[in-house]
């Protein structure tokens, strides 16, 4: 039963590690799902391999978080298993198999139901976040809170393609802002970056453009090709983000 109690206890502990990782990471302006998503395959071992990661190892710190959490997740899974076979041999070895059996089962239910939990998610994050603010010299600024990175809104990348719509298209020509788009930054295929483009910059083929917008609408975005079709779509999305815009404004009473 020690055992079994042990392992539950390690289970709990990685839990609370994965979670303290992932509101670092968020805190490096990452968003809430990507950073959560990184931190347990960091710790896991397992899936470390997307293109997000790239994201991940290029900050230097988001590096140390990762590589912090990498040696804790490797500790915490040889205990696990170590855990394990010890309570293995004590249930085989005694009367009580059915008895451990349940508390195996009714400890991983609860840990899974409290990790689920958005009361406790929000309790963690603040005090984890307190935490990161009172010890650490982390910018414990929440990015995806100040960006609103919720409901339909988020930041997003757009590989733009030859035969594109946005193609060798200056940006204030293009309106992107009057479909509900704010264009942050471009990735240039030579690995240059431009921050907060002008207007007169033209956007090209092999730009990876950073995007603040609904998702839906960036998704349409990156299927439009060239042509008085799309044109038409850009249009109706112009018309689209006027009768949004004046919903959200009616809601928030301005």
């Amino acid at each position: 039963m020690t055992a079994i109690l042990s392992l539950l206890l390690v289970l709990g502990a990685s839990l609370i590690v994965t979670r303290v990782a992932a509101v670092a990471l968020v805190h490096t302006g990452m968003s809430r799902d990507s950073a959560r998503f990184q931190a347990r395959s960091a710790f896991t071992g397992a899936g470390f391999t997307t293109s997000e990661a790239e994201h991940v190892v290029g900050h230097p710190v988001r590096r140390r978080i990762v590589s912090g959490l990498m040696i804790v997740g490797n500790l915490g899974f040889v205990t696990v298993l170590a855990s394990l076979m010890i309570s293995l041999i004590d249930l085989r070895s005694s009367e009580s198999a059915l008895r451990g059996g349940v508390v195996l089962v009714v400890g991983v239910v609860s840990l899974f139901l409290l990790s689920a939990s958005s009361s406790v998610d929000r309790v963690l994050c603040s005090v984890v976040s307190w935490a990161l603010r009172r010890f650490t010299s982390l910018d414990t600024r929440d990015y995806a809170g100040l960006l609103h990175l919720r409901e339909d809104y988020g930041v997003t990348e757009l590989l733009v393609r030859d035969g594109d719509w946005l193609v060798d298209t200056p940006i204030e020509e293009a309106g992107l802002d009057l479909e509900g788009v704010r264009l942050l930054g471009i990735e240039c295929p030579g690995g240059h970056f431009l921050g907060a483009p002008g207007d007169d910059v033209q956007i090209r083929a092999g730009d990876r453009l950073v995007l603040y917008g609904r998702g839906a609408r960036i998704a349409e975005l990156d299927e439009r090709a060239a042509g008085e079709e799309s044109e038409e779509h850009h249009r109706e999305a112009i018309r689209d983000q006027a009768r949004i815009g004046r919903e959200e404004r009616d809601a928030a009473g301005r």
